[in-house]
């Protein structure tokens, strides 16, 4: 019940917003019946469509081919709404500006014409010359200026005079019929679209093109990879030996119907140039089942690090078969960490499932991975998501690496990042434990990143007896 009613909710805002967004690009630029208009209301209806044929079609069992195909303008789509959308409500306050603007633009030309007219006649009135009158002068000679006799009633019979003939339209010549046309007839000014016609393509443009290409450097920036990021940590408990230990921590790598074999592909290559001491997969690998995406997670085999390579959940594995992936990441030869814990040289590395297993009886198990170890020695925990942060404080962790919250991923969303996390991305203290978190190496939904740059972080760590 409660499902259906969320819903319905986010439905009926979608709908709102779709419409919005149609009235502001289509409604108000476009003239009714025009292919525009026509083509902008299609898209309204189709967009709309593919999107959540995008979010569903993987939980629904869709052929994962149709979930490609339903993907990239699904999501994309997604992107470009939000966007659009913010930056239309940016026009809503320039809006009334541009049609201030205009107006007083307008009445001072108007203002400047009125002065021209009088100053016009002035000039005329100086200049001595007036229009020209034609005076009637009555047919037949001239009466004599010396004559007394007096002027006959009727005139004598005359000849009457020729009528002037038209001339031939074959003889006359087209410049003349141009000059005379040209001195006859006015000039008809241009149509010009009314003021708030104007204003609403010229805000409506801008916000478009502000919106696209915002969607167009986030997804550039998800297609061109994650970039590698370094920070040291100081361990109180650290010895000597371990001092410089690099760990390589990726998160949220979401392979799926967008980011595919590639996208492994590259993360894999860039750790490794990292030279880590260890990589530490902390959840969110993939988003779909083994069997569409098992070959795509395949190049996880080439990670190449000393001490080994290790993966916890995270809450998107329990979608998608998280026993499944489990199996499949350690043929790959990355060792899962079931809330468990391994010794390395210097300090513990333990590992818990995902809060989110806990629908399936799977979820963290704090005592089991960390209940009966040596307090002494320094522990670092791999835990996907960051609210678990105060369960590692109880349990003396030294060091707890996160990712999940793709540090907002599509800016605003940063901020409601926040409300749902105690750290959103990188290193903050918790009592005597250390919290970093990771942007991510992918992106769910949208491939775009805006704000929140996807990051591979190498995390060194520092003894203070060194």
């Amino acid at each position: 019940m409660i499902f259906a009613l969320v819903a319905l909710v986010v439905l009926a805002l979608l709908a709102t917003v779709h419409r919005y967004v149609w009235r502001r690009l289509v409604g108000d630029t476009t003239a009714p019946g025009s292919t525009l208009r026509k083509a902008g209301t299609v898209a309204a209806f189709v967009l709309p469509l593919l999107s959540v044929g995008a979010m569903t079609s993987g939980r629904i069992g869709a052929p994962f081919w149709l979930q490609q195909v339903l993907a990239w303008p699904g999501f994309l789509w997604l992107a470009a709404l939000m966007y659009l959308t913010l930056a239309l409500l940016v026009g809503e306050f320039v809006r009334p500006v541009l049609r201030r603007v205009l107006a007083r633009r307008d009445a001072a030309a108007a203002d400047r014409t009125t002065a021209v007219l009088p100053s016009e006649a002035v000039a005329t009135a100086t200049s001595g010359t007036h229009p020209r009158t034609e005076e009637l002068v009555p047919a037949g000679p001239a009466p004599s200026a010396t004559s007394a006799d007096p002027i006959p009633e009727t005139a004598p019979p005359t000849e009457p005079e020729a009528e002037p003939t038209a001339p031939d339209p074959a003889t006359a010549t087209a410049p003349a019929t141009a000059d005379a046309t040209t001195a006859d007839a006015p000039a008809t000014p241009l149509a010009r679209p009314s003021r708030r016609l104007f204003v609403s393509r010229v805000v409506g443009g801008a916000a478009a093109a502000a919106g696209l290409a915002t969607v167009g450097y986030g997804t550039a920036n998800v297609l061109s990879g994650p970039t590698v990021k370094r920070v040291t940590v100081p361990l109180a408990k650290l010895p000597r030996a371990a001092h410089g230990f690099r760990i390589a921590v990726v998160s949220d790598i979401h392979i799926g119907p967008i980011l595919g074999r590639a996208h492994t592909r590259r993360i894999v290559d860039t750790i490794n140039s990292t030279l880590p001491d260890l990589v530490a997969v902390v959840g969110d690998l993939v988003d779909g089942s083994v069997a569409d995406l098992g070959s795509a997670a395949e190049p996880l085999a080439g990670l190449r690090a000393p001490h080994g390579s290790f993966f916890v959940t995270g809450n998107h594995e329990y979608f998608s078969g998280a026993e499944q992936w489990v199996n499949h990441v350690r043929e790959l030869g990355l060792i899962p960490l079931e809330n468990a814990r391994v010794e390395m040289g210097g300090f513990d590395l333990a590992g818990v499932n995902d809060i989110a297993g806990e629908t399936e009886g799977q979820g963290p198990d704090f005592a089991r991975a960390l209940g009966d170890r040596d307090r002494a020695r320094a522990a670092v925990l791999l835990a996907h998501q960051p609210v678990v942060i105060h369960d590692a404080v109880r349990h003396g962790v030294d060091l707890q690496l996160s990712g999940h919250t793709h540090g907002g991923q599509l800016w605003p969303g940063n901020y409601l990042a926040e409300l749902a996390n105690p750290t959103v991305a990188g290193l903050e203290r918790y009592g005597d434990t250390q919290l970093f978190v990771s942007r991510g190496a992918g992106a769910w939904g949208p491939p775009v990143r805006v704000g929140a740059p996807a990051d591979i972080t190498v995390v060194e760590l520092a003894s203070r007896q060194a």
